[in-house]
C-alpha cells in the first residue's frame, strides 16, 4: 500500500483556448467516434474512477497521442480498403484477411470534472450534470423504492460513482487487450501510484458472418444515422442531413452554442446504455402471437416475419416496411439508395404500413411530426453487440441463459434533446405521436419502450385490423447501467483538462 498523501484536487479553472469558427469541422480536433465511428470488429469499455486528479491529467497528456480524431479514422479506413484490394488481388501472399489497427477514444462524466476541478456547468445539460443512475427513474428503468430511495436494478459497478469511459476498438482482441493494457500502464493502474482504477470493463464483438451489423434480435442496425452537413459528403436519399451543431457543441445548429466555452467547442455528448435482450423469449412472443395475423398465403414462418417485422419497422434484412409493408425484399435492403428513403406518409389507414409503435417509427417519427421537431432529437449511433449467439439449449427451452445485447452508444449535443428525449417523450410515450392522426392509442415502443405492465402493448399491429392491440407478456431489452459522458475535443484535452 502507498503511504503517499493525498494530492487534493485543484481549484476549479475555467481557462479558455482562442477561439474557433464554428462553422468549420476541424477533422483533427474531434475524437474519431464521434463523425465517423471507429473502426472495429471488436470494443472495449473500460470504465474508470479518478484515484489522483494532479497525477490523472499529468497521465492524460500521455494518453493523447493515442486517441484517434476524425482525420485519423479517415486515414484507417483508406489503409483497410487497401489491404482488402491487396488480399482480394494477390491471393498467391496468403495474407490474414483483416490488418492489425485499434483506435482509442476518452470521455468524461460530471463527477470527474469535479474531481479535477474543472467548471464545465456551461455544458447546459442537466441530464448530463446529473448522471444517469439519479435519471434512471425517470428513464423507467426497472428497480426499487421511489423518489431519492429508487435503486434501478443494474449491474452493481453502475452503482458506483463513474468518472470517465475509454473506449478502445481493433480488428481483435488481442490488439484490443494489447492497446488496454498500454492504457493501465500510462495511468499506472497495477502500480504503487494509480492515478485512475477500474470500475468495469466491457467488451462486445461484431456478430459474425452475415450476422455482421445485425443486432441479437437478427435485425440489422444503424440504417438511418442522421448525415452531418460539412462532413459527409453526398449523402444517401432520406431524411434530411443535420446541422452539424445537432452533434457537436459550439457549431450550427447547436441551441447552446453562444453559451459554450471554447474548449468545449468539436466535443460532444456520449450516452451509453448496457442492454440485455431476451433473444429466446422474443422469438417465442413472436411465433406465438403470429397467429394473430390472418393474411391469405402467408404461412407460419412467413406470418413470423411479418409480425416482428411490425414490431421493429423493418424486416430482418433491414428493409423498411413503409416501402415493403408485407413481404421481405432483401435487394431493397441493400441499396443505400433506396433503403432509408421513406417518410411514413399517410394513407388510407396510416397504420396499415407502418404502426406508429414500430421501433424504427418511434424513434424517428419523420413526416408524423414537423420536420424542425424531428431534426432537433437526432443522434449518432456507434453501438456494438455482445455476448454469445443464441444456443440450442436455448432455443429449445425458449429461455435465456447467456448474457446477450447491445452496449448502446450515441453521440449528441444535447443528451437532454436527444437521448433522452427519445427515450422518455417518444419510445416510453404510448400516446406519441399526438393529435388526431390515429384514432388509436399506438402504444409503447415494443423494442425499447420501458413501462408498467398495462402499458406494454401496441395497436397496428395487425396491417387489416389497426385497432386491435397486441400486449406484451414480457420486457425483451433490459437496461442494465449505463452513465452520461462529455466526449471533449483533442484542443479541450490538451489546453484545459491535462493542462
Amino acid at each position: 500500500m502507498s503511504t503517499q498523501a493525498p494530492i487534493p484536487a485543484p481549484a476549479p479553472v475555467t481557462p479558455s483556448p482562442p477561439s474557433k469558427n464554428p462553422t468549420e469541422i476541424d477533422l483533427g480536433n474531434i475524437q474519431g467516434d464521434i463523425l465517423s465511428g471507429l473502426p472495429k470488429k471488436t470494443e472495449t469499455f473500460y470504465f474508470f474512477q479518478i484515484i489522483h486528479p494532479v497525477h490523472f491529467k499529468r497521465d492524460l497528456r500521455q494518453l493523447i497521442p493515442l486517441i484517434k480524431t476524425v482525420a485519423d479514422v479517415g486515414k484507417d479506413r483508406k489503409k483497410i480498403q487497401d489491404y482488402k484490394d491487396r488480399v482480394k488481388h494477390h491471393p498467391e501472399e496468403n495474407l490474414p484477411p483483416l490488418i492489425h489497427l485499434a483506435g482509442v477514444n476518452i470521455a468524461l462524466s460530471h463527477l470527474a470534472f469535479e474531481e479535477i476541478g474543472i467548471d464545465d456547468s456551461k455544458l447546459d445539460d442537466p441530464a448530463f450534470t446529473n448522471g444517469q443512475l439519479k435519471d434512471s427513474e425517470s428513464l423507467k428503468d426497472k428497480g426499487t423504492g421511489t423518489g431519492p430511495t429508487f435503486v434501478p436494478d443494474w449491474e452493481e459497478p453502475f452503482k458506483k460513482p463513474i468518472h470517465g469511459v475509454i473506449i478502445v476498438t481493433g480488428d481483435c482482441h488481442p490488439t484490443v487487450d494489447k492497446t488496454v493494457q498500454q492504457i493501465e500502464n500510462i495511468f499506472d493502474v497495477n502500480g504503487s501510484s494509480p492515478s485512475i482504477s477500474l470500475v468495469t470493463s466491457i467488451r462486445g464483438d461484431v456478430r459474425p458472418g452475415d450476422l455482421s451489423a445485425h443486432e441479437h434480435f437478427g435485425y440489422l442496425d444503424g440504417v438511418s444515422n442522421p448525415a452531418v452537413i460539412g462532413f459527409d459528403k453526398d449523402p444517401a436519399p432520406g431524411p434530411k442531413p443535420v446541422p452539424a451543431g445537432k452533434i457537436l457543441l459550439g457549431h450550427d445548429g447547436d441551441a447552446n452554442r453562444d453559451k459554450r466555452e471554447p474548449w468545449m467547442v468539436d466535443g460532444s455528448f456520449l450516452v451509453f446504455r448496457y442492454l440485455f435482450q431476451k433473444v429466446p423469449e422474443f422469438d417465442d412472443f413472436v411465433e406465438r402471437s403470429s397467429g394473430r395475423l390472418v393474411r391469405p398465403g402467408l404461412d407460419k414462418k412467413e406470418a413470423a416475419d411479418l409480425l416482428g417485422a411490425r414490431l421493429v419497422g423493418r424486416w430482418k434484412s433491414g428493409a423498411p416496411i413503409d416501402i415493403t409493408p408485407f413481404h421481405d425484399n432483401p435487394h431493397l435492403a441493400e441499396n443505400p439508395q433506396r433503403n432509408n428513403d421513406f417518410s411514413f406518409s399517410a394513407e388510407i389507414n396510416v397504420q396499415k404500413l407502418c404502426p406508429f409503435a414500430s421501433h424504427v417509427r418511434r424513434t424517428m417519427p419523420r413526416d408524423d411530426i414537423p420536420e424542425d421537431q424531428v431534426e432537433a432529437h437526432r443522434i449518432l449511433r456507434r453501438g456494438i453487440q455482445f455476448g454469445p449467439e443464441v444456443t440450442k439449449q436455448e432455443k429449445r427451452t425458449k429461455t435465456t441463459m447467456h448474457g446477450r445485447g447491445l452496449l448502446f452508444a450515441c453521440y449528441q449535443s444535447s443528451i437532454s434533446d436527444g437521448f433522452r428525449f427519445i427515450q422518455t417523450r417518444w419510445s416510453n410515450n404510448v400516446r406519441f405521436p399526438p393529435g388526431e392522426t390515429t384514432p388509436e392509442t399506438p402504444g409503447l415502443d415494443p423494442i425499447i419502450g420501458q413501462g408498467t405492465p398495462a402499458d406494454r402493448k401496441m395497436s397496428g399491429f395487425n396491417p387489416d385490423k389497426p385497432s386491435d392491440e397486441l400486449a406484451f407478456d414480457d420486457l425483451w431489452v433490459v437496461p442494465r447501467g449505463g452513465e452520461y459522458f462529455f466526449s471533449p475535443s483533442i484542443e479541450g484535452l490538451k489546453d484545459i483538462i491535462a493542462a
